[in-house]
């Protein structure tokens, strides 16, 4: 029996980066993954989703290419071509962790744990052929795309959120059933390429978990965009009929459509026995500490077999923040371990146009706090998203009045993914208002907006009107 001082079981953005973390701490560690390091995130989600992005936003500008004095007539798409680059790109960056991996000697082992059993010295980690001994645990299993139960994946018309990317053809006519940040993104992919898409939403709004001016401007713009939008809507049954898929809505008006994208939210992938310890769960979850520890002595969980905020970025900073503590434990080393803040993490979705968020929605600031200040600014008064051509949006940010700290801030427009780490920077530093009128922000730039949105907390935005 092979024994390591760390078993990491799960190898996607939580697991391979804790182990690589370890690995540089001197710490004996292995990674059981069943299928490729990388996890969803890499191999099924958000690398394969976002080269589908790219494509889809140069076929938007290549089809209004006349607005910039450039005459281009009748440009097509080649899916074949777009579903091989997006396989090529996933195929460069697993290869590259994996590359990581063995240079530096970290064990992957590519089996299915199927049970952990608490031992002597620690567990002892089994799957069908082999047994492992260690000290530690970190479990990072991650999550899987949930069903319907009365429409059920089949791969071929009814899709999950990873079927979907396997489709090598484009369909004429496609619905997604949930307005949630994964349903948004493909159905604003696939729109902009030409199909033509529906959403279906049980809630009375989009991206429901977002603030309201945001989830109202981006249905806007996706119904602008031609995405027929079914809001306070249920999905009640389905049929086959003539190789379509006939969809019955809780509203009596029934949908035909070529495929349907099953994008309802996800839940824990949770499946191994434990033998001698019973491991806490909580709604499906597993129930960790502020310090990602569950109630089994040295076994650590973390990612979103947690469900404390299910994206790639949270898990490989939880996995850093475990790495150090056990650090800590094993060769007593002095890392500050600090609490980690989930809705101070940024979140970010790859619509058209963009969403980045970070901090407290203008609801949730009201219900925290006695009094707060809004601030906006809209791209329509920006020069550098004129030049580009994509002036629709605007930031909002959030402020304690009393304190004048910022407390939230929300970008629905373009880049807004990535300017949001501006965002995060201030308010994970717990910025104030005055803090800021020390910063230059660079002209001509997009992140002006973010400037100009921070003044018109105290009315002070010079180009708003």
């Amino acid at each position: 029996m092979k024994e390591f001082h760390v078993i990491i079981v799960g190898g996607g953005p939580g697991g391979y980066v804790a182990a690589i973390r370890l690995m540089q701490y001197g710490i004996n560690v292995a990674v059981i993954e069943k299928e490729r390091l990388g996890g969803v995130c890499l191999n099924h989600g958000c690398i394969p989703t976002k080269s589908l992005v790219k494509v889809a936003d140069l076929f938007s500008e290549i089809r209004e290419s006349e607005n910039f004095g450039i005459n281009l007539k009748d440009p097509v798409v080649d899916y074949e071509k777009v579903w091989e680059r997006k396989n090529n790109i996933v195929e460069k960056l697993v290869s590259g962790i994996e590359f990581i991996f063995k240079k530096k000697s970290i064990p992957v082992i590519n089996e299915e744990v199927i049970k952990i059993e608490k031992a002597d010295n620690g567990y002892k980690i089994c799957s069908r052929s082999s047994e492992y001994q260690a000290r530690f645990v970190i479990l990072a299993t991650g999550s899987s795309p949930k069903e319907l139960p009365f429409i059920k994946f089949d791969g071929n018309r009814i899709f999950s959120s990873r079927d979907i990317l396997k489709m090598q053809q484009l369909p004429q006519s496609l619905v997604v059933i949930g307005g949630g940040v994964i349903g948004c993104e493909f159905a604003s992919i696939y729109s902009r390429l030409g199909v033509k898409v529906e959403i279906v939403e049980f809630l009375p709004k989009l991206v429901f978990n977002e603030d309201e001016e945001i989830s109202r401007r981006l249905a806007m713009a996706l119904k602008k965009s031609g995405i027929k939008l079914h809001l306070n809507t249920a999905v009640e049954n389905y049929e086959d009929k003539n190789g379509k898929i006939i969809l019955k809505l809780s509203n009596g008006k029934q949908i035909e459509t070529e495929k349907v994208l099953v994008s309802v939210g996800r839940q824990p992938a949770m499946e191994l026995e434990f033998i001698n310890c019973d491991l806490i769960m909580e709604n499906g979850f597993i129930k960790i500490s502020d310090d990602f520890r569950t109630n089994l002595n040295n076994v650590f969980s973390i990612g979103d077999v947690t469900g404390k905020l299910m994206l790639a970025h949270t898990a490989s900073k939880q996995g850093l923040i475990v790495a150090d503590i056990i650090d800590n434990e094993l060769n007593g080393k002095d890392h500050k371990i600090f609490k980690l803040e989930y809705e101070n993490i940024p979140r970010g979705t790859f619509t058209e146009p963009e969403i980045g968020s970070v901090g407290l929605t203008e609801k949730q600031a009201k219900e925290k706090y006695e009094d707060i200040l809004i601030g906006k600014f809209p791209f329509s008064a920006n020069g550098k998203a004129l030049g580009l051509g994509n002036s629709f949006g605007f930031v909002k940010v959030v402020a304690d009045a009393k304190t004048k700290k910022l407390i939230g801030l929300h970008i629905i427009g373009p880049l807004a993914t990535e300017l949001i780490a501006q965002g995060s920077i201030l308010i994970g530093k717990e910025t104030e208002i005055e803090d800021v009128e020390k910063i230059v922000f660079a002209h001509p730039t997009l992140s002006e907006a973010i400037m100009e949105a921070i003044e018109d907390l105290e009315n002070k935005a010079i180009h708003k009107v």
